[in-house]
């Protein structure tokens, strides 16, 4: 079977029809948000909507967090030279929060969900384990296998979710219903002998 599909002008990996993958944050307890060696990636009209939206979610952080923004800004570049989110002593993204059993959110999606904020999340933290990769006028949807969400992977394979249907609302907010629609018609068509 191909590694790789086209719809439109976007180049997709089959592992997001062939594996899957269902969040599982009472395992994992949101650690996504607080390992690796920089922040979330940011596409770069984010920048101006974390500018705009700030003070709608600043209250949802932590004190450590919104110190991170006023030493650092809303944004940083890391190493490799990518527009990323801020983090806290190089651990946890400086959008973060913490409930009292110690599990990790983005405060940015806490104050979207009481309605105070019209901003979810940065796209690369909604739509992951999707990575997307700008291939020249064509995008790349790629699945990204990460330790930290072993869970999920284990929890979507008991479930029998394909990780594009995991990712349905995320996908359409970003791509809209159209590709998501034709994304389900290519798994129905192409991948019926991975369906439960």
């Amino acid at each position: 079977m191909t590694s790789i599909v086209q719809i439109d002008d976007k180049l997709i990996s089959a592992d997001l029809f062939e594996k899957h993958f269902v969040c599982d944050i009472a395992q994992c307890a949101g650690i996504c948000c607080v390992l690796g060696d920089s922040g979330a990636p940011l596409e770069q009209k984010e920048k101006a909507v974390l500018q705009k939206e700030y003070e709608n979610f600043a209250a949802y952080m932590k004190p450590e967090g919104r110190k991170a923004i006023e030493e650092q800004g809303l944004t940083v570049i890391d190493p490799d030279g990518d527009l990323v989110t801020p983090l806290i002593k190089g651990k946890e993204c400086a959008y973060s929060c913490f409930d009292d059993n110690g599990v990790c959110y983005c405060a940015i999606e806490r104050a979207f969900l009481d309605g105070k904020t019209k901003f979810r999340k940065p796209v690369s933290c909604y739509i992951y384990p999707i990575r997307l990769k700008q291939l020249g006028e064509l995008t790349g949807l790629n699945y990204d296998v990460w330790h930290a969400c072993d869970a999920a992977r284990e929890k979507g394979k008991k479930e029998g979710v394909p990780v594009f249907r995991f990712l349905k609302e995320p996908i359409i907010a970003r791509f809209g219903k159209d590709f998501y629609a034709k994304m389900e018609a290519l798994y129905e068509e192409d991948f019926d002998i991975l369906r439960p």
